[in-house]
């Protein structure tokens, strides 16, 4: 439940200000690597630092390329600290279909489809032949202002409360 509520604040502040602060990330990291040695010693501890790590790899390679906020990264990475590996890898793929289907729905209400459409391709292609993160990064950054953006911070929180109750970890 303590996640969970984090998750929704963090949900909040991203989609009014387009940012997860540090505040709020940092500390769940802590936090689920505190509960995790309460719950399962040395043992537990080692599988949430594992865990944390795997869930800032899922994200990181996104974040150097400018496609999300380091904060969107490290609230997985909060997440995963809490919930170990398999559970991480399930919330990220859930993350990523309720992302998919927030920005179908948000490009849907803009009504520019051809715009997003001939983004995305070049975004695509940009990244195919680019290959320079640094690069990428300062392409995206200049382009962010043209852009509809997905607090994902959003869609996460959605994922991951739903995934908490479909696993039962909720009660």
């Amino acid at each position: 439940w303590a996640v969970s509520a984090t998750l929704v604040v963090a949900a909040v502040i991203d989609g009014k200000y387009l940012k997860v602060p540090n505040k709020i990330t940092y500390p769940l990291i802590v936090c689920g690597w505190v509960y995790s040695t309460w719950v399962g010693g040395w043992y537990g501890l080692g599988w949430s630092l594992l865990a944390t790590l795997f869930g800032l790899a899922l994200l990181f390679g996104l974040h150097l390329i400018g496609g999300m906020g380091a904060g969107d990264v490290k609230l997985l990475a909060g997440i995963a600290a809490f919930v170990h590996i398999e559970h991480t890898w399930y919330i990220f793929i859930a993350t990523t279909l309720v992302g998919a289907m927030i920005a179908v729905i948000q490009i849907a209400m803009s009504g520019q489809w051809a715009t997003h459409y001939f983004q995305a391709r070049e975004i695509l292609r940009e990244i195919c032949t680019v290959r320079n993160a640094d690069k990428l990064y300062e392409i995206s950054k200049e382009r962010k202002s043209r852009m509809l953006l997905l607090p994902y911070g959003i869609p996460m929180t959605i994922a991951a409360i739903g995934y908490f109750a479909f696993a039962g970890m909720l009660f």
